[in-house]
Parts: structure tokens; sequence; C-alpha cells
């Protein structure tokens, strides 16, 4: 069912979706492994889509880690809304700083993205990600998995610390950029 969902919402809006699929539990493990869930205390993810990522990081967060879900697709956000109850929701991740007030968070600890940076022009990816850099606190991490490694270069320039894991058993397969905010 949540693959007939997800390949229904990828024809009818290619852009935003990004993927005919979603991920792979593979991909799931890579986007998550970054987070010290024992001392994360706010974590925000864009672009949820299904869920996929939301699952681990329901399992995994502390009873006090509040998590700010972003997913502009109102019928997917309402089935997280019912999946993960004690979850926070929001449509815009362009929005992520007017969400951190109404939630009562000064800054993420950590963000994980699954948007299709590659899909979008580049002033919307220089919204989001300036969104992303007033978010995270000073050693923050931001997460972020793609197909290719057009956003290489975009994230350096951001982040003072970068690294890179190449996810083989994903369709398609993708890289997981994990950034350190230094500053």
């Amino acid at each position: 069912m949540e693959k007939l969902m997800f390949l229904t919402k990828f024809l009818r809006s290619p852009r935003n979706i990004g993927s005919v699929t979603p991920s792979s539990r593979f991909l799931a493990k890579a986007m998550v492994k970054p987070v010290d869930w024992d001392s994360a205390k706010h974590v925000a993810e864009l672009g949820a889509g299904t869920g996929v990522f939301t699952k681990h990081i329901d399992q995994l967060r502390s009873p006090d880690c509040k998590v700010v879900v972003f997913e502009q697709d109102r019928s997917m956000r309402k089935r997280l809304e019912h999946l993960y109850p004690e979850l926070y929701y929001h449509h815009d991740a362009c929005d992520i700083t007017s969400a951190m007030k109404q939630y009562g968070i000064n800054q993420f600890d950590y963000i994980l993205s699954g948007l299709p940076f590659t899909n979008f022009p580049q002033e919307l990816r220089d919204e989001i990600m300036d969104e992303v850099e007033r978010a995270l606190k000073p050693g923050g991490t931001f997460v972020a998995f793609q197909f290719s490694l057009q956003m290489k270069k975009q994230l350096a320039e951001r982040f003072g610390d970068i690294s890179l894991e190449f996810v083989p058993m994903n369709v398609l397969p993708a890289f997981v950029y994990r950034c350190k905010k230094t500053k």
C-alpha cells in the first residue's frame, strides 16, 4: 500500500516526490546512524513522505526528544500524524524557524532530509538551506540523501565538516551527506 501511494504521488508530482518508490531500510539506517539518540533533544525531518525514516526516528528517539516532521503533501502528513501521534507536524520546510517557535524549540540538534534538492530550483534550495542553517545549533548535524553529488559543493560552502556515505542497496543508489555546523 505504501509503495502504491508513493508511486501515485510521484506520477502526479515528480518534482516534489523525487523517486518512484520509498527509500530502502538500508538507506533509512544510514540516515539515522549519525544521530546520538541518547543526547538528541530536538530533531527535524524534512520531506518525510510515507515515513520510512520517521518510523526509525520514532523507534530510536528518547521519550524527551521532540521531533518535528515536515511534509508538504497533506494526505501523507495526515497518515504520518495517525501512525506517529507523539511527533509534531508542519507542512513547509521553508518555514522551519516559524515551526520551531510554534513548538518551543530554540534550535535543532539534528535535521534529517529526504527532500529531492536536485529537482528544486536554486532559489528554493537556498531558501531551505538558509532555514536549515538558522535552525541547527552550533555543532548540530544536517543529514540528507541525494541520488547524485550535485549538492556537494553547495553543502561544503555552508558546513565546515562534511562526510559522505554511499548506499548501493536502494532504488536508486544514494549518497548520504553528513554535514556538521561548525559555527
